[in-house]
């Protein structure tokens, strides 16, 4: 017979050595609105879990994640696909020209037909609709006990741009953590075995994962989550501990800060 819970208990003994370990501290309110909620005073509910915890979702991290090192990526200068539309994505990069067919951009024989087997460091990590993803992220989970965390109600009325006067009858209430309480938040990304190229000795797949090294920069460029981020809710910090990694080491930063050529596409100019 197979169990669901030993299978989910061997994948993490598996996976352990290539995952992150996050906690987020809130250092302002979170506001994650759940859509469709009920159960509260507020319009807009905060999002909380089948326990009653609050929670950060685990595709809201996966996302600002992915723009973050998208934009790392491109500063290094890599060659990156155009997000999140299909066509302007590996392996099809509508309209885009750059050096997507270098080893360096080769998923190899997870991937053996030659017309798609070229994807971007981005595409690589985060997946795009030919190629699976390498991560899976969890949900941040709020540590503290349901009990212990009072509903806020935080008003705010809808505001006229034309006249820029408060709306008449737009009066709403959004549900809040507490400020000022340094609430932890919890969750996990394991990593997948890396993209293996034919031609490559274990030790050379190894010492070329980017993987760890690409988030851990990207992590460190988002100060906030959820909703209301102009107005000062969900602010944090993630804790130091995450950002120390023994296996991130000097090739893995030679490798990403030595990308291939760029190939710039000459166009032809015909005399009218």
């Amino acid at each position: 017979m197979i169990r669901l819970a030993d299978l989910n208990q061997s994948s993490t003994q598996t996976n352990s050595s290539s995952s992150i370990s996050l906690t987020a501290i809130i250092d302002t309110a979170l506001c994650v609105g759940a859509g469709g909620s009920s159960g509260s005073l507020s319009d807009k509910p905060i999002l909380k879990n089948a326990e009653g915890k609050l929670v950060i979702p685990a595709s809201q991290l996966k996302g600002r994640l992915r723009h973050e090192c998208e934009k790392i990526a491109r500063a290094l200068g890599w060659d990156i696909c155009e997000s999140p539309v299909a066509q302007t994505m590996c392996p099809q990069r509508a309209g885009l020209t750059g050096n997507f067919e270098h080893d360096h951009y080769d998923v190899g024989d997870r991937n053996p037909d030659d017309s798609t087997r070229h994807h971007c460091l981005i595409c690589q990590l985060f997946g795009n609709p030919s190629l699976p993803s390498r991560l899976q992220f969890s949900d941040l989970v709020c540590t503290e006990h349901p009990d212990n965390i009072p509903e806020v109600l935080r008003p705010g009325v809808t505001i006229n741009r034309r006249r820029c006067t408060a709306e008449e009858g737009k009066l709403f209430f959004l549900e809040t953590s507490p400020a000022n309480t340094a609430l932890r938040f919890k969750g996990t990304i394991h990593i997948q075995p890396r993209w293996k190229l034919t031609h490559q000795t274990d030790e050379e797949s190894r010492t070329t994962d980017f993987a760890k090294a690409l988030m851990l920069a990207g992590l460190k460029h988002i100060h906030a989550l959820g909703g209301s981020k102009s107005t000062g809710l969900g602010w944090l910090h993630w804790e130091p501990s995450v950002f120390r990694d023994p296996q991130i080491n000097d090739h893995v930063w030679a490798f990403l800060s030595s990308p291939p050529p760029h190939i710039k596409k000459e166009v032809n100019h015909e005399a009218n």
